[in-house]
């Protein structure tokens, strides 16, 4: 049987992966009929085009070179003038965003979970020959701890606009954060830490009354999807599931309220203490559709929060509304969200990450009013294959009518191409290679979310 079964999960990893490359194939020259007009446009144009001349122009080192928020901050920051570097791991050499007009030069490191002494000194060393002034981790889950603990050996070189570890540390952990949120007087969901697994099932629920459900603290690509409610209704299905899940006081879990309303998340930009950027956007299936929109308590609730710890990074949270007003954080992580692809057309973003910024007294920079929503062409696509009536296909040309896509603009076209039909395809072609198969493809984070992340 288990040799059957790892054939059948070969073959599936087979037909998958051709089958993926096969119709991005399909759909290259219809990429190619929007980039190329682009790059000619632009080749024709640049002779008339004024240059950006900054007085105190800054080299900045941005990571996560894969994902498309890190395109944004690049380009904001090219926009006014600086020099922009992109850095990530070398796994993702093939990153489609270093053919980006905004970026000057593409670095790659060591993972720092496999070779820390490694990713130290490769990165001081570009730190170093390209004289960086500022330093701004945009990673992910995996590394944002990691670019932690390497701020005491850039910090003499540069600044790191980002936490210290044990910030961060408290932040990336869902029950400290909320322990934390919570000693700030702020309003927060019933939580229990969880390290086995009978804590759950010797629970009474009866007499608490409320609905939970469990959240990994480790991240957890796969089943941080899983909106399972506690408890169920077959004590018997609720010790299985409870039972398949890897909790033990190595790989703590968070039993946390579930709280009925509708969810928003929110990036900010902050500097001691003080919010200098902010947007907060309605969630959304797989959180690839982004639009500002004012819940005056949501912010009020994050400025609390970042005033008292008084930090300086980026910090991003999900909240519950509820129906009688109330917000609650569900989540909070020390990094940057993808949200910032709101201000893409804001040319203040770069201002408010220098501490120098002529704008640092100024009220929080937010989406322009009249900014288009952001949303990615290629997950549009496929959502097209769960459209089952006229209102949902009215529903889905009006997103794209009246949005934009977060990856593409006229005047830097490549990325667009380059993501879509360089990144994702060499990563499937991987995957393919080892007989590897995936959960799903993240053009907004330009990855294969897998069951085992590398």
């Amino acid at each position: 049987m288990a040799l059957i079964l790892f054939v059948q999960g070969r073959a599936y990893a087979l037909c998958q992966n051709i089958g993926t490359i096969t119709l991005l194939l399909i759909v290259l020259p219809f990429n190619l009929l929007i980039v190329i007009p682009s790059i000619i446009w632009n080749f024709i144009g640049k002779n008339f085009q004024k240059k950006v001349v900054v007085q105190d122009q800054k080299n900045v080192l941005i990571t996560g070179a894969k994902m498309t928020k890190s395109l944004q901050l690049a380009r904001s920051f090219h926009a006014a003038g600086h020099k922009v570097f992109l850095l990530d791991s070398n796994k993702y050499w093939l990153s489609g965003n270093r053919f980006s007009n905004a970026v000057t030069g593409f670095y790659t490191v060591p993972a720092p979970k496999k070779n820390w002494d490694g990713y130290c000194q490769e990165l001081l060393e570009i730190v170093k020959k390209e004289k960086i002034d500022i330093f701004i981790p945009v990673s992910g889950a995996a590394v944002c701890y990691y670019e932690s603990l390497v701020k005491p050996i850039l910090s003499p070189h540069c600044e790191v606009f980002h936490f210290d570890p044990d910030i961060t540390k408290m932040l990336d952990n869902k029950f400290t954060f909320i322990e934390k949120a919570k000693s700030f007087g702020l309003s927060v969901p019933k939580s229990f830490l969880i390290t086995d697994p009978e804590q759950i099932l010797n629970f009474d629920f009866a007499t608490d009354g409320s609905k939970y459900i469990l959240k990994s603290i480790s991240y957890d690509s796969v089943r941080r999807l899983n909106m399972t409610k506690l408890p169920m209704n077959s004590k018997s299905k609720m010790e299985e599931f409870i039972n398949s899940l890897p909790i033990s006081e190595e790989n703590p879990w968070i039993m946390q309220e579930f709280v009925k309303g509708k969810e928003y998340c929110t990036h900010s930009t902050v500097r001691k203490g003080k919010i200098r950027l902010y947007c907060c956007c309605e969630s959304s299936e797989f959180q690839v559709n982004y639009h500002h929109i004012h819940k005056p308590q949501i912010y009020e609730w994050v400025e609390k929060f970042v005033r008292e710890l008084n930090i300086t990074g980026q910090i991003s949270f999900d909240f519950i509304e509820t129906e009688d007003g109330r917000v609650y954080p569900i989540e909070c992580n020390p990094r940057t969200h993808s949200a910032i692809t709101t201000f893409h057309d804001h040319p203040g973003v770069a201002d408010t990450y220098l501490k120098d910024s002529k704008n640092e007294n100024e009220a929080s920079l937010i989406p322009l009013q009249n900014s288009k929503p952001t949303y990615w062409t290629y997950h549009e696509l496929w959502r097209l294959r769960k459209i089952r009536s006229l209102g949902q296909l009215k529903s889905w040309i009006k997103r794209i009518t009246t949005g934009t896509d977060a990856i593409f603009q006229v005047n830097d076209p490549l990325p667009f191409l380059m993501v879509h039909h360089w990144q994702i395809p060499l990563l499937l072609l991987g995957n393919l290679r080892k007989l590897k198969s995936w959960v799903s493809i993240d053009f907004c984070i330009g990855k294969l979310v897998e069951l085992q992340e590398e």
